[in-house]
């Protein structure tokens, strides 16, 4: 069976993984996108560095860095973007999901 669910990672959220990945802290770490229920919208995301894979988890790869979704995560975010915002009032991940149907103000849950 042929999987093709896919998620994009831009140019700036691979520059910020990259610094991070300098700190000592997560050197030889990945970053981990996972979907949880909560959130004033139903289900939030949540990022998280990580150097275990688990049996579930897909791998994207963009711009010299991996992002590892778990499948069960992955059915919400296909086709999702995750980007790195820097903005006055601060600067984050950011996700571009095509499955939500509505998202709160923040950005950081999200309906479907």
């Amino acid at each position: 069976m042929i999987d093709d669910r896919q998620m994009m990672v831009t140019e700036n959220a691979a520059r910020r993984i990259r610094e991070l990945q300098a700190q000592d802290e997560f050197k030889g770490m990945f970053l981990r996108i996972a979907v949880s229920g909560g959130g004033c919208s139903g289900f939030q995301y949540g990022f998280s560095f990580d150097d275990q894979r688990n049996d579930d988890d897909r791998e994207f790869a963009a711009h010299g860095v991996a992002v590892v979704v778990d499948d069960t995560s992955l059915d919400l975010l296909n086709g999702a973007a995750v980007d790195y915002v820097q903005e006055m009032v601060g600067s984050a991940f950011r996700i571009t999901n095509p499955n939500a149907t509505s998202s709160c103000g923040c950005g950081s849950s999200f309906a479907i």
